[in-house]
């Protein structure tokens, strides 16, 4: 799943600014103080007037509840605005608002817009849901892709996703993700000047469905009748719905075998078993003709 992530302080430069920048600066700077109504009142008629950084800390303002009263869907409205603008932070934190939020279609929207950007955390989300299928056509080698610029820009968990990817997708799946992912980080826009923001914004509890999609099994599961302490684990998954829509289309090439779905915080694990031996898991991997991989059944 994916961790908890903050939103990291963007220092403005020490030149000279136009006006509606220093005046987003002032606001940044009533916020550190933790005068969080004066950030506001600076924000809010330059965020009225079409200022995306304005309104992209608004919207987190009106996240937090910081300044103004909590309220998810001014928040959300705010982010929009900024979004509509090519905001890649609003663009990524209102994707992950949605989802959390259950609109799974229209947080991919963002999240691909922003990936396509280079945003990293957008890159993991978007990309472990295209290897997945999860809401979106189910296509390994670009999601492999995504998944790799997001590590290479030093992004923790996208590089703990990388590491379990590695173990799990055919080589041959990830020389070309490798290669997409190069094309694309070399044909990437120039980055956008960061937006100064609220100290400590939006916690992005939505990106837990896919933050780490593919590890081993952290809860147990009733073991079945017949032996074997091993399975294989065919992914991981926003909705339990989706797990078991991938079970029923799999389960007339899995000889009999039961299907466990393991909760692990706000994701469900597919994992099918048992199997006498980790070889006999991997020989089950190759007959399903679908990317998976032997787990310990723990």
């Amino acid at each position: 799943m994916i961790h908890r992530y903050l939103f990291a302080f963007a220092l403005l430069c020490a030149v000279a600014a136009p006006a509606a920048t220093q005046s987003v600066k002032a606001g940044i700077e009533a916020w550190q103080r933790a005068d969080y109504s004066a950030a506001v009142a600076i924000w809010r008629p330059l965020a009225e007037k079409g200022d995306a950084d304005a309104a992209f800390n608004l919207g987190q303002a009106y996240r937090l509840g910081r300044g103004v009263p909590t309220n998810i869907a001014a928040a959300t409205t705010w982010f929009q605005r900024a979004a509509a603008k090519g905001h890649v932070d609003a663009e990524t934190t209102l994707g992950l608002l949605l989802f959390e939020n259950g609109d799974q279609a229209g947080g991919l929207k963002w999240l691909k817009a922003a990936a396509e950007k280079g945003e990293p955390r957008a890159l993991l989300v978007y990309g472990t849901a295209l290897v997945n299928g999860d809401g979106v056509k189910r296509e390994p080698v670009l999601g492999y892709a995504y998944v790799s610029r997001a590590a290479a820009q030093g992004l923790a968990p996208a590089k703990e996703t990388l590491a379990q990817l590695d173990q799990m997708l055919p080589l041959e799946v990830r020389q070309k993700g490798v290669a997409i992912a190069a094309a694309k980080a070399k044909a990437a826009p120039a980055p956008r000047s960061k937006p100064v923001q609220p100290t400590k914004p939006v916690q992005t509890a939505a990106a837990k469905p896919v933050a780490k999609p593919l590890p081993g099994p952290t809860a147990a599961a009733p073991q079945a009748a017949a032996s074997g302490a091993w399975r294989i684990q065919l992914g991981a998954f926003s909705q339990r719905g989706s797990a078991e829509a991938l079970f029923q289309h799999l389960a007339a090439r899995l000889s009999g075998k039961r299907p466990f779905y393991i909760p692990a915080g706000n994701i469900t694990r597919l994992q099918v078993g048992p199997f006498e031996s980790k070889t006999a898991a991997a020989a089950a991997c190759r007959a399903v003709a679908t990317a998976c991989f032997p787990v310990p059944a723990k």
